[in-house]
């Protein structure tokens, strides 16, 4: 028997843990020596355990905490290691959630960047067709557009702290819209109606989530938070003159934001928006 056992520095080079792993794995219960020396305290081990740390090392391969797993070899119980995996998959099913999340809010701001660069002069008018988009969305609490960019700001900050709250992280917020309903547009009140945050196709199953339906939309593009309302007026004004039927709110998307370049006012790339029909 004493032919057999091996130093825990073997066995560590063995198993490709470190001493003080296996230190810890003996303080924890999860693997004891098969003898340790009475004078020197040198703890040795048997070949055979290499099985036990086999064991251990897919147990964390799984998501399984070391107090997990000393847990359940305690316990040796089939039924404490199904309920505990069974935890452990929803976990990483949540965690998939929100990394495919934070993935097309990448793309979004990839494809805002593109949209910046390849978009038309500023002022100039299109005609756009805009696939559907999932949002959430809460009411306005301030009128900016009387009260000026600080009362968006505040606005803004509420909007993300309501967002935190429904457990969607800030990337939601950095490309957000607001809107005026279309009959306040066409009366030419611009009061401002609802903050929109764009999530991804898969929330659409969210109770809290709304669809923007796919459709045709007259645009003007802008780089001032100041000249919207003169743009959103002269939107308006096209829209007439070329017969356009608005059949929706009008939208401001802030496609994207320059901040990196001057830290004292927020730069925002707006696309002003309003679905038509011909």
């Amino acid at each position: 028997m004493e032919r057999d056992l091996i130093s825990i520095g073997k066995m560590a080079r063995m198993s490709g843990l470190s001493v003080p792993t296996l230190r810890l794995y003996d303080e924890m219960g999860l693997l004891k020596p098969a003898r340790v020396d009475k004078k020197t305290g040198y703890r040795y081990y048997s070949l055979s355990q290499n099985a036990r740390l086999d064991m251990i090392a897919y147990m964390k391969e799984l998501g399984m905490s070391l107090s997990e797993i000393s847990d359940v070899l305690k316990k040796e119980d089939l039924a404490l290691i199904e309920q505990i995996l069974a935890r452990k998959n929803e976990q990483l099913h949540e965690q998939m959630r929100e990394l495919k999340s934070r993935h097309e809010a990448v793309e979004r701001a990839i494809a805002s960047i593109e949209r910046y660069r390849k978009s038309p002069a500023t002022g100039t008018v299109s005609l756009e067709y805009i696939d559907r988009r999932v949002v959430v969305s809460m009411p306005c609490r301030e009128d900016f557009y009387r009260l000026g960019l600080q009362s968006y700001e505040n606005s803004l900050a509420g909007f993300r702290r309501a967002l935190a709250e429904k457990g969607l992280p800030q990337v939601h917020s950095y490309n957000v819209a607001t809107t005026i309903t279309s009959a306040d547009f066409a009366e030419e009140k611009y009061v401002p109606d609802r903050f929109y945050a764009f999530l991804g196709p898969q929330d659409i199953s969210r109770p809290d989530a709304e669809v923007l339906d796919s459709g045709m939309y007259a645009c003007i593009y802008l780089d001032s938070f100041d000249r919207e309302i003169e743009s959103a007026g002269r939107l308006r004004d096209i829209c007439r003159e070329n017969g356009y039927r608005i059949c929706g709110d009008y939208i401001c998307e802030v496609l994207t934001e320059f901040n990196v370049f001057d830290s004292r006012t927020r730069a925002m790339f707006l696309r002003l928006q309003v679905p038509v029909r011909f």
